[in-house]
């Protein structure tokens, strides 16, 4: 078997339906050359009710946590389920576009010795698919949307060359943009540190929310990587409950993976160039963090660490006019 698609999920039944059905409509595709791996942080809801219609169709494979995990566990969990030779990770909100499974497979077939793969995305506001009978069907997709990288064609490159906002803003913290080799990925999950990945409440340490980022250190530094520019799946905007914390994630969370990433060898000159893009939005986050008190994250934020050493950055002062330029932009209809 060839890819495992790995979707933790958590009391999002429909969207865990629209997203399983866009994996049931893929067309020209082998059955026997990828599984769907669903692991159930304890949702409230009968998960195994959505999913048994399709387990006559596809091999899915089904598991239910006894208690809730937390996020890191939970998608540690569904990856250890996986039996096929590539991981990819898919979130129970996202949806595959029309051919992507087969067109995925076909590069990890024609790329024998790549390692990791960066699967480009689009982006949609989840209130489209409203406008449709449900399950929803990707073949009413809209023709353009926007896409998470700007990249528009494809190519080999190193992993590190994969850390840089002109390919992706977050530098894989989204986990779904991501395939990887599972043995590597296995081999290496002795760098997690679970007790931290176990912590209570939502983006709380960096280990559970970034804790795929070490084992992708660990595994995949040294080896060559895959950019995909086709987006191959659709990120709906407006489903994640942690919504508020979104300024957090990006401003504190970020630059902590760019520090990590630095640890275990990115070059010094990459390193300042995408950490200083990562302040483009420096001071108005944290002043909306501040305003916004323990909603929006603020008890985990550490001064020193993620506030005062990072104004050494141009874009941090910069953030400001940033700020301002944008608003005027929007008020004049620049």
């Amino acid at each position: 078997m060839l890819l495992s698609i790995c979707i933790p999920t958590y009391n999002r039944p429909e969207d865990l339906k629209n997203c399983i059905n866009s994996i049931y409509k893929q067309k020209g595709v082998d059955k026997k050359k990828f599984e769907i791996c669903i692991s159930d942080n304890c949702s409230k809801f009968n998960i195994l009710k959505i999913i048994s219609p399709y387990k006559k169709k596809i091999n899915i494979r089904y598991s239910r946590n006894k208690k809730n995990l937390g996020f890191a566990m939970n998608v540690l969990n569904v990856s250890l389920m996986a039996k096929a030779k590539f991981i990819w990770f898919l979130g129970d909100d996202d949806l595959l576009t029309n051919n992507s499974l087969s067109y995925l497979l076909g590069l990890i077939k024609d790329n024998k010795k790549i390692d990791f793969f960066f699967i480009n995305s689009n982006h949609l506001d989840k209130s489209y698919l409203e406008k449709f009978p449900k399950p929803f069907d990707i073949k009413n997709l809209p023709r353009k949307m926007k896409t998470l990288s700007p990249v528009k064609n494809n190519r080999k490159v190193k992993f590190f060359q994969l850390i840089d906002h002109r390919v992706c803003f977050d530098y894989l913290l989204g986990f779904y943009v991501n395939a990887f080799r599972t043995d590597l990925w296995r081999k290496n999950l002795h760098v997690l540190d679970k007790k931290k990945m176990k912590t209570p409440g939502t983006w709380s340490t960096f280990d559970n929310t970034c804790f795929f980022i070490k084992v992708f250190c660990a595994a995949f530094k040294d080896s060559q990587a895959f950019l995909c520019a086709k987006p191959l799946s659709v990120n709906l905007g407006g489903v994640r409950e942690w919504g508020k914390l979104y300024p957090f994630v990006e401003i504190v969370r970020l630059p902590e993976a760019l520090d990590y990433y630095r640890s275990k060898g990115l070059k010094f000159s990459q390193y300042i160039y995408t950490k200083n893009y990562s302040m483009r939005n420096f001071f108005n986050y944290f002043f909306k963090i501040f305003i916004g008190g323990e909603e929006m994250g603020l008890q985990y934020v550490n001064l020193r660490k993620h506030f005062f050493r990072n104004l050494i950055y141009p874009n941090a002062w910069f953030s400001i006019f940033y700020f301002f330029s944008r608003k005027l932009k929007k008020q004049f209809n620049f």
